[in-house]
């Protein structure tokens, strides 16, 4: 019995230099389903290859650091947060 895999549209939250990288605060993203955080990242960094440069991207879901292997769901909130500098 196979998985049925289907399209899901997922919405991303982008914050400081994130935002500045893809132009926008809010980018839909459309994956196969279902989907974790690896899977989303990949996509992100294929379709945007200078958030490679970016040493410690993490991934919030529904207000939670989420950990790469975290099944994501497209009514989740997911957020891209990049490295925060503080003084």
């Amino acid at each position: 019995m196979g998985v049925n895999n289907k399209e899901m549209n997922y919405t991303i939250n982008l914050f400081g230099i994130t935002r500045e990288i893809v132009g926008v605060s809010q980018y839909q993203l459309t994956l196969d389903s279902p989907a974790n955080v690896t899977t989303l990242l990949g996509h992100l960094k294929e379709e945007f290859p200078a958030l490679k440069q970016i040493k410690s991207l993490l991934v919030a879901v529904n207000s939670e650091y989420a950990n790469p292997e975290q099944a994501i769901l497209p009514s989740d909130e997911i957020a891209l947060i990049p490295p925060v500098s503080g003084g």
